[in-house]
């Protein structure tokens, strides 16, 4: 079944800074903008004034090297003439606005009928998908008195900004996640379950086929950029039924094919990661790892160990075939510390790689039995916190910790989850 098409919503109402939001928010990654958070005192200081503002708006798609050269002369304004600008060649101007922070773009599409239609142009399209990513993004989601809401944060622009989400069903309750510029939501309709993938940036959504086993189920979508198709896993049952066999859809064919049932194992807990076309789950019994292997279509158990004393533990997905798992270590809540390991494919292990520092555990969980969610991408992983509304990012390459501020954290029934926005992220 297709979806609404563009939104009716156009101009800087569709997209906008969300100003209760972004003037809490500290910056997440280094460089020339200030940094409010703890870490972030600690280093050298940029006084400039004019490359703090050239790298904080840094247009994506050009490298340091000319960033840098920017940030050297201050010009004054200049007026741009505007009968020269209204005859600039199509490909040209495709190519600068491909170069435009996505959600600034919108902003753009009330400029004039030509700019609207230029966003939605194959060629454009084209010129987007060949320039560097935006950047990874937190989107946030939650129903306020069953009216969707959305708020997305952009870690390269540190910034708050708030998506319209009203163009999907009521039925879409619970944000699965997002891969590749895709977003999926998974809800009840009446008795039946059923699945959509959308795109927040065109608006556009598409309800999935019913699957051959109509019941609620884990799932995880995995986009494939190269032949521009995705795929949604569909594991075992939400409530724990082991008899239902895995189901994957792919979007090439349209259609659920149902796989290998999961062996009988006693599951720690419902999170998955998926990682190098293979999916994980903690297990129990046997203790270890449950791997799906994509490619061939069957499960798979791996023997590693957990650590010790492991109270709490997520599985989070790195880049380069790197699988972490995080969690809680200890017996009481004055011993207690969160750390992070990665899984040695080799010797079929983990291995400690950080440890979070006592000023931000003793923040993030202020007792021992509060909940927090952890999810992750391109080697980021955030922490989230179910009664505090706070968010807090760790840079895994950088190993760099930095507080996330602001309301779209804050509502107990918020869903959040790594997104990267992409206009090329087709749905079919």
């Amino acid at each position: 079944m297709a979806g609404s098409g563009i939104s009716s919503e156009s101009g800087s109402g569709a997209f906008r800074d969300d100003e209760n939001c972004h003037k809490q928010v500290s910056p997440i990654r280094g460089g020339g903008s200030r940094n409010t958070s703890p870490s972030g005192r600690v280093g050298s200081r940029n006084t400039s004034p004019s490359r703090q503002k050239v790298i904080k708006t840094k247009p994506r798609g050009l490298d340091e090297e000319t960033v840098a050269t920017f940030g050297k002369v201050v010009h004054p304004d200049v007026q741009m003439e505007d009968n020269i600008w209204a005859m600039l060649p199509e490909d040209l101007l495709n190519e600068i606005l491909a170069r435009v922070p996505p959600f600034m773009i919108f902003r753009l599409r009330s400029v004039c009928k030509r700019w609207n239609l230029i966003l939605q142009d194959h060629s454009f399209l084209k010129f987007h998908s060949q320039v560097p990513s935006h950047g990874p993004c937190l989107l946030t989601f939650w129903k306020n008195s069953q009216t969707p809401q959305c708020s997305v944060f952009s870690l390269p622009l540190k910034t708050w900004y708030r998506i319209p989400f009203n163009f999907l069903p009521q039925w879409a309750f619970w944000l699965v996640g997002s891969s590749g510029g895709l977003v999926c939501f998974s809800g009840l309709d009446g008795l039946t379950f059923r699945t959509l993938v959308c795109n927040p940036l065109t608006q556009t959504w598409r309800t999935l086929p019913s699957m051959n086993y109509d019941q609620q189920r884990q799932l995880i979508v995995v986009v494939d950029r190269t032949d521009k198709s995705f795929k949604v896993i569909a594991t075992s049952d939400i409530y724990g039924d082991r008899s239902l066999p895995t189901e994957v859809y792919d979007s090439k064919i349209d259609k659920w094919t149902v796989h290998q049932i999961m062996p009988a194992v006693n599951l720690c807990s419902s999170k998955m990661a998926y990682c190098d076309s293979r999916l994980y789950l903690e297990t129990l019994s046997p203790l270890g790892l449950m791997m799906y292997r994509l490619d061939l279509g069957y499960w798979e158990h791996i023997p590693a160990k957990f650590p010790r004393s492991l109270l709490d533990g997520y599985l989070v997905a790195g880049t380069h075939k790197r699988l972490f798992l995080v969690g809680r270590i200890g017996l009481y809540s004055t011993l207690q510390s969160m750390r992070i390991w990665e899984l040695d494919h080799a010797k079929i292990m983990w291995v400690e790689i950080s440890r979070m520092p006592p000023k931000y555990f003793r923040a993030l969980l202020r007792l021992s039995a509060e909940r927090f969610e952890c999810f992750g991408q391109d080697n980021l992983i955030c922490f989230t916190s179910w009664n505090q509304g706070k968010g807090l990012l760790y840079d895994v390459d950088k190993k760099v910790w930095s507080w996330i501020a602001g309301c779209a954290l804050q509502s107990f029934n918020s869903q959040v989850c790594f997104y990267e926005p992409r206009f090329d992220a087709s749905i079919h």
